[in-house]
């Protein structure tokens, strides 16, 4: 799939499943992750069968002729319960059912018993070119074998054009135009000990229920290209603790030259999302010039989703402070004040008798302007004449007057 991203505004972004990819089913029960052993019974002429879903499917109820909801693209399994059932069957029966069965157009049909199967099993199998199986696990653990492995391969994918590292554990995807400095970001971030994931090219797979894991291009992997150096080895440069194959996306960061003229969002109280794949993805955007430190940003953006995600969100519980304080201070309108209030006359004094600041060279006592306690005690009681300097037996040595009076000592 080509380049896939779209910028959109959501306070609570919701996943819808992109469209499935396919797998034949050669190319399934070939797979070296698929660990169980799967002998082939019959249908060797369907191999190339296409399954659409990751999810296998066991229609017992279809060996006894009721059909509704039997999806053919999906991987049917057959478990004892299911063969039991045929069992305590007559054989014109038998062969009905499983006539009925298969002919459906299934893509692939799974046995998890260790025996074999009913000959009309595989008799109808092979006259439809169904391909049957017979997996040597029990039923729990082929099914949850298959879901592993469909799962890879049937993960819708896409590419993007940036840079994914992980810090502190959250995956940042960089995005920006090219040479806005999106791998020189990640070569900061992992000198100060976070790991680069993919460079340039990321490929990106949705994974239910509704998450984006990204991982390198196979060529450039553990790469990194900064205009001035070349192409840079990070993992023979820094050890393997710098770098990782895989991470899941948990913010989408815009890179953005700054702009003198554009608004950009001061409060985080609103959140925007980038789609990848049909799943919302948190976006923040961050201006980018000369003199800012954006290792130091790109990881509080990360230590701000950790604090989200642990449930406090800085912005709204500030928001939602002021609201409560402005609250609480209830607004007076001038027409609920007394006509006595507003017609009140306002005696104003000359600026010449106003005083001057208090720490002007100008300001001294004013007895219009100053207190009657202070002004009658500046009258009745005149200040003590000051004493000669006494040396106290508790005097504290940290406090040594600069001029000592003669005669002090």
């Amino acid at each position: 799939m080509g380049d896939e991203g779209e910028l959109f505004v959501s306070n609570a972004g919701q996943s819808t499943p992109p469209p499935m990819a396919e797998v034949s089913v050669g190319a399934l029960v070939a797979d070296s992750r698929l660990v169980t052993e799967l002998t082939p019974l019959a249908g060797a002429a369907g191999l190339g069968r296409p399954i659409r879903h990751p999810r296998v499917q066991k229609s017992g109820l279809a060996l006894a002729g009721h059909f509704y909801g039997v999806v053919p693209t999906r991987v049917q399994v057959l478990g004892e319960t299911e063969l039991s059932y045929l069992e305590t069957l007559g054989n014109d029966a038998r062969g009905l059912a499983a006539r009925g069965f298969f002919s459906l157009g299934l893509s692939c049909v799974v046995v998890t018993r260790r025996e074999q199967p009913p000959k009309a099993i595989v008799q109808s199998a092979e006259a439809t070119g169904t391909p049957l199986y017979m997996s040597a696990a029990r039923s729990s653990r082929t099914i949850n074998l298959l879901h592993g492995v469909l799962d890879e391969k049937l993960a819708p994918t896409a590419s993007l054009h940036g840079v994914l590292v992980d810090v502190f554990g959250i995956g940042l995807l960089l995005i920006g135009k090219s040479g806005i400095g999106k791998s020189e970001c990640a070569v900061e971030l992992v000198l100060r000990g976070h790991r680069l994931v993919a460079d340039d090219v990321v490929k990106c797979e949705w994974r239910p229920p509704g998450m984006v894991f990204g991982a390198p291009a196979d060529m450039l992997r553990h790469h990194v290209e900064v205009r001035g150096l070349g192409v840079l080895n990070i993992k023979d440069l820094f050890g393997v603790t710098a770098v990782r194959d895989r991470k899941r996306i948990d913010i989408v960061v815009q890179l953005d030259e700054w702009d003198e003229t554009r608004e950009y969002d001061r409060l985080g109280v609103d959140d925007q999302h980038f789609s990848i794949l049909g799943t919302p993805v948190r976006l923040v955007t961050v201006p980018v010039r000369p003199g800012r430190d954006m290792g130091a940003m790109l990881e509080m953006a990360a230590r701000n989703e950790l604090l989200r995600r642990a449930g406090k969100h800085s912005a709204r519980e500030l928001l939602a402070r002021l609201e409560e304080n402005a609250g609480l201070a209830p607004e007076v309108a001038i027409d609920d004040l007394p006509e006595s209030v507003i017609n009140a006359p306002v005696a104003m004094r000359p600026l010449s008798s106003m005083p001057p600041p208090p720490n002007s060279s100008l300001a001294r006592p004013d007895p219009e302007w100053a207190d009657d306690r202070d002004s009658d005690r500046s009258v009745q009681e005149p200040s003590p004449p000051r004493r000669p300097y006494e040396p106290s037996s508790n005097e504290s040595s940290a406090w040594i007057p600069a001029v000592r009076p003669k005669g002090g000592g």
